[in-house]
């Protein structure tokens, strides 16, 4: 087959690739990015470095590794391919730890089980950034899908890439004092790549353990791998029945965390990025920046206000908090969709870590989780209250909306005076009584997302509702 026989057109989102297996994600497309990425690597490694493969819990998620790795080796580079499963963020600390030339890691995170994707990660050991994947992308419209001719397999040989992992995570926890603690934890894998890696952690940490959904299923159990709301229902349940200390679970490819506190509330991931800012500062001792999206809570800014340490907003995605965390040093970087890293961590995300940090604020504090949340949402000046609605409009009216918000500005917002507006990534809006409106398309959905945080649920509900009532106003007239 000729490089334009597939005429799907991939595009990198803000992680890499995603799409719907045997529709778009295919065999063929599969080998067609991966000659992209190969073209990239030519630029920047020299063939005595390995490329890292590897895959999460989907169907067919293995396979596609399999013929990624076929596909390198003919292009004479040498690849180590997991031998099972594996976490984004174990990868990820592998491609640097193996001085490789980066990582191809299938997965879709987070999406529905119908769904596969790629995305590379370079040695540095955190998301490409826009300008490595505009190479890769650019580089697909003259990739070959062929099928390789099946040389150079000995090329490829199996590794066991948690050993040096967990011998990292340990360096980063205090894990005398989580052992001190006897913690009683129930952990959810929701059929994800972190069991045989979250439950080890907690064992070795002393945790008493209960596990559940600790096996591949490519149907993640007729739900989805996303650490939250109905996804952690027989969590909250066992959390409340045993009174457990906490509960825990990650996403599909353990990237993202999901916490449960001891009376079955699940914490969102504003909730937890303020805990462990706090806790990495008052218990740990630690310094550094705090970085966090533009959607995500400004109680982090409050934070970094009360310990004087400066706070950097980034654009949606982690690759953003990442590069940040490689330009300077970076106390606490993470974002309200549940995913974080620490000062002496890889710039990646990591739901492993971040729920151990959990259970390590509790060691160090010997009080309930509610009460650790109550206390840091109370020094950083709060509650604030956060929401997200997921508008359904189609191309003509999202850019109807952002010209608008662009040329003409609203003054204000529910009678709120808009005092600023921020362009870094969509369009926000900052209101004068210290809360704020984010406007951001989706750049793969018919969706236009509107993030917004206030000081009452009053003004959360008002607030949503003119925002609401302002872009239904904006939709443009049909011919």
């Amino acid at each position: 087959m000729s490089a334009a026989s597939n005429s799907t057109e991939i595009v990198f989102g803000t992680d890499g690739w995603r799409g719907i297996i045997a529709n778009d994600f295919t065999f063929p497309n599969v080998r067609k990015v991966t000659r992209a990425i190969a073209s990239y690597l030519e630029t920047a490694y020299s063939k005595d470095r390995p490329v890292l493969v590897s895959y999460d819990t989907r169907f067919l998620a293995d396979e596609f590794a399999r013929a990624a790795a076929e596909v390198l080796v003919d292009l004479g580079w040498t690849v180590k391919i997991v031998e099972r499963d594996c976490p984004t963020p174990v990868i990820a600390y592998n491609a640097k730890h193996l001085n490789s030339a980066g990582a191809l890691m299938f997965t879709a995170s987070h999406n529905p089980a119908p769904y596969c994707g790629i995305k590379y990660i370079p040695d540095y050991a955190g998301p490409a950034t826009p300008e490595i994947t505009d190479t890769i992308v650019a580089n697909i419209a003259r990739s070959s899908d062929e099928v390789p001719s099946g040389r150079n397999l000995d090329k490829i040989t199996t590794f066991d890439p948690k050993p040096a992992y967990l011998q990292f995570i340990y360096s980063l926890l205090d894990v005398e004092r989580i052992r001190a603690a006897k913690l009683k934890v129930k952990y959810d894998a929701l059929f994800s790549t972190s069991r045989g890696y979250l439950d080890e952690v907690l064992e070795y940490c002393g945790c008493e353990v209960e596990s559940f959904n600790t096996y591949r299923d490519v149907l993640f159990g007729g739900g989805m791998p996303e650490p939250k709301g109905e996804q952690l229902e027989g969590l909250v349940a066992a959390v409340k029945k045993d009174q457990a200390d906490l509960g825990l679970a990650t996403d599909g490819d353990s990237d993202r965390f999901g916490v449960v506190d001891e009376q079955g509330n699940v914490l969102t991931p504003n909730t937890v990025l303020l805990l462990l800012a706090r806790h990495l500062v008052k218990n740990r001792g630690k310094s550094g920046a705090i970085v966090r999206t533009v959607a995500t809570t400004h109680l982090l800014d409050n934070m970094a206000a009360q310990y004087g340490l400066p706070l950097y907003e980034t654009p949606v995605g982690f690759k953003y908090v990442g590069e940040k965390m490689r330009e300077t040093e970076v106390l606490i970087g993470g974002e309200e969709s549940g995913g974080l890293s620490i000062i002496g961590h890889i710039p990646e995300k990591d739901g492993i870590l971040a729920n151990m940090l959990v259970a390590e604020a509790i060691a160090y504090e010997g009080k309930p989780l509610t009460q650790l949340v109550d206390e840091a949402i109370k020094e950083a000046g709060g509650p604030l209250y956060n929401t997200r609605l997921d508008l359904h409009l189609n191309d003509a009216h999202k850019k109807a909306v952002l010209d608008s918000c662009i040329n003409n500005p609203p003054s204000e917002v529910a009678g709120i005076k808009v005092k600023e507006v921020g362009r870094k990534d969509g369009i926000k809006l900052y209101l004068e009584d210290g809360g704020w409106v984010l406007l951001r398309p989706s750049g793969t959905e018919p969706l236009m997302r509107v993030y917004l945080e206030t000081n009452s649920p009053e003004k959360e509900t008002k607030v949503a509702a003119a925002m609401e009532a302002m872009i239904q106003k904006l939709e443009p007239a049909t011919v």
